[in-house]
């Protein structure tokens, strides 16, 4: 354990600082400073010798939290960046981007601040690359077997990872230009700038993983053509389908789904040249959706200089503390004030969206009513109708599942009743050899539980060519567990 007192001595939470925002959103640069070491070491200091760390059951990778906190409060960088590295293959994504539920599951939190267990986990990992004690994990012999990820998100990059080093020859196929998935074109860089994505593609690439970009697979190749060539196939493609809200005006110029918005904004930030792009620069902006992804828009129009931001949700505010039926050690939906809240904007509950209106083709606002619930169900109540002038509105709706991709054509996979890739509960779809690891089978999730996905589907896949397996396997797809891995 860490400093036995420490949770007596310093009760105070104290989160990585935010850079001003005047500052800030004059630029696309991370929005955290560094923290100071002392201020670290004091924090990791105050996890507790609680006897069952729930903070295990609380992060589907199983990170040994309460471990590398010792270590960071002993000085040994080092050390904690290999227990950090024993469970989780990218904790510069997840100190990031992971809502932390291990931070939720954190037996101090019963009664005090939880423990700022995703603050020591990002630092454990940058100080690491830092110091150049990140090396590449090449595989001492090669096994013969050969493997295609298809997707290079997470999830994708976790399955590849974890089958190269144990001596599969493993090639990782991606649509877009460059590697990464969301991680690359869907996360601004002010909440992840790319360095962190290159600089560990760099050592995969040292470790002998190989990567085709431009590369659409169901079409500039099948998958019946991956099936012949490789010993196994990886659907690893996320939920990438945008939930639309079909009303009237939805055809009108300036509704866009999210991301049709955050990927061109990120590729102009990666120095290329997008026509037509979308800028808020001047307008006013309506976001339908109070998640990550509308916050990631907010951010962005905060830093195309907006002339407004109005982000819209359905349902009720929610609550500031955890409600009596999400107690601890569950993981409570909670009202955060993100980054980009903290930048401006207006916040709207109980908001249900009846029409776009426009003229001339074009959207010039919004209508939305109050929301009631009738019968369970959340309808817009009459006579409290209102229009917000908008020039652009962004659908972030969240996701319904993963694209088709030719996949059941040509391979003859499945797909379940939730719109997602079919699979048992060792990550294979009906037809042999072929896997589904992450949103792609799970649906819309957590990157946490994309890296813990591809984690385990490795290990399915280890087994299937090799008969066993000594890659750890944290989460299995279905409620059976994987015993026999």
């Amino acid at each position: 354990m860490a400093d036995p007192r420490g949770f007596l001595k310093v009760r105070q939470r104290e989160t990585q600082p935010r850079r001003p925002v005047p500052v800030r959103i004059m630029d696309w640069k991370e929005v955290y400073e560094a923290q100071e070491k002392g201020v670290l070491k004091a924090q990791a200091g105050r996890c507790m010798d609680c006897g069952v760390p729930f903070c295990h059951q609380g992060c589907p990778l199983g990170n040994l939290i309460p471990e590398w906190n010792d270590l960071i409060w002993r000085d040994k960088g080092e050390e904690a960046m290999e227990r950090l590295h024993a469970t989780n293959n990218f904790p510069e994504f997840t100190g990031r981007l992971c809502p932390a539920p291990c931070e939720a599951s954190c037996v101090l939190g019963i009664n005090q601040p939880a423990v700022t267990i995703k603050q020591v986990e990002v630092s454990i990992v940058d100080q690491a690359f830092e110091n150049g004690w990140v090396n590449p994990l090449p595989p001492a012999r090669l096994s013969g077997k050969t493997v295609a990820v298809v997707g290079s998100g997470p999830a994708g990059l976790a399955v590849a990872q974890q089958l190269t080093r144990v001596g599969h020859t493993v090639a990782v196929y991606e649509r877009d230009d460059k590697i990464g998935g969301l991680l690359r074109y869907g996360i601004p860089d002010f909440k992840m700038e790319k360095e962190h994505v290159d600089r560990r593609l760099e050592q995969m690439k040292a470790e002998g993983t190989r990567f085709r970009t431009g590369v659409a697979v169901g079409t500039d190749v099948t998958w019946e053509q991956l099936r012949r060539r490789y010993d196994a196939v990886v659907v690893a493609t996320g939920a990438t389908v945008p939930r639309d809200l079909p009303i009237p005006g939805r055809e009108l110029e300036g509704v866009h789904f999210a991301m049709d918005y955050l990927v061109p904004a990120n590729r102009v930030v990666a120095g290329e040249t997008v026509e037509n792009q979308i800028n808020a620069g001047g307008k006013h902006v309506v976001i339908l959706g109070g998640g990550d992804t509308g916050a990631d828009c907010l951010g962005t129009a905060h830093r195309h200089q907006a002339a407004s931001v109005t982000t819209l949700a359905i349902g009720k505010q929610p609550p500031a503390e955890r409600a009596s039926h999400q107690p601890w050690p569950t993981f409570p939906t909670l009202f955060e004030v993100a980054s980009a809240h903290e930048e401006g904007g207006e916040r709207t509950y109980l908001a249900s969206t009846v029409e776009f209106v426009g003229e001339n083709g074009k959207l010039t606002g919004v209508k939305v009513a109050e929301t009631e619930f009738v019968d369970g169900k959340r309808l817009p109540k009459a006579g409290t109708e209102r229009i917000i002038p908008a020039d652009l509105v962004f659908l972030s709706l969240g996701f319904t599942g993963p694209e088709p991709a030719g996949i059941t054509e040509q391979v003859s996979a499945e797909f379940d009743g939730r719109g997602n890739v079919a699979r048992d509960g060792y990550y294979m779809t009906n037809t042999e050899g072929i896997f589904v690891a992450g949103d792609a089978g799970r649906g819309q999730s957590l990157i946490v539980w994309a890296i813990a996905e591809g984690r385990a589907c490795a290990a399915a896949v280890d087994k299937f060519l090799m008969g066993s397996t000594i890659l750890p396997a944290p989460v299995a797809p279905t409620d059976r567990a994987m015993a026999v891995l």
